[in-house]
């Protein structure tokens, strides 16, 4: 049985338009490609055509990817969850007790990451730590780089 992938109002819209892209403008895109390649001749030793058929066989894959993640996908009700402990959906600022540095963290489901953008997954260390917590909470988060201390500041709807 497939695991259930946990995730936002917002990152179940952003799974169905990245699906519907490759099925439509991604994959005409690439039969294009293809059509055109195939203008260039002796197949055997046309690079532009490997290429092509690599990038079908890419969107392809991703594709099936995207069918069976939307097929076991569980949008989190963020209305009913608690708004005083750290869930998926909330943004939670917290406080380095290392160096004493704050910051906000977004709690989201694991296909929609980007540390970058200080969205983390639940299932991530920090997430992880963070997890049920209340404002005032001291966790402890065991990283790649070693344990962080970080006490929560706040907990709002992400």
């Amino acid at each position: 049985m497939a695991k259930q992938i946990t995730v936002t109002k917002e990152g179940l819209k952003n799974l169905q338009n990245e699906l519907a892209e490759r099925k439509g403008r991604i994959r005409n895109e690439i039969k294009e490609a293809i059509r055109t390649a195939r203008g260039f001749g002796d197949l055997s030793e046309n690079s532009e055509y490997d290429e092509a058929r690599e990038s079908q066989a890419k969107n392809e894959q991703r594709i099936i990817e995207l069918d069976e993640m939307l097929k076991h996908v569980v949008v989190i009700d963020e209305s009913t969850a608690d708004s005083n402990k750290v869930t998926l959906g909330k943004a939670v600022k917290v406080k380095n007790e290392e160096n004493g540095k704050e910051v906000i963290y977004y709690i989201v489901g694991p296909t929609e990451t980007d540390p970058f953008a200080h969205r983390i997954s639940d299932l991530s260390p920090i997430g992880t730590a963070l997890m049920n917590s209340v404002v005032g909470d001291t966790v402890t988060a065991e990283t790649p780089k070693g344990a962080i201390r970080l006490t929560i500041l706040d907990i709002t709807k992400a």
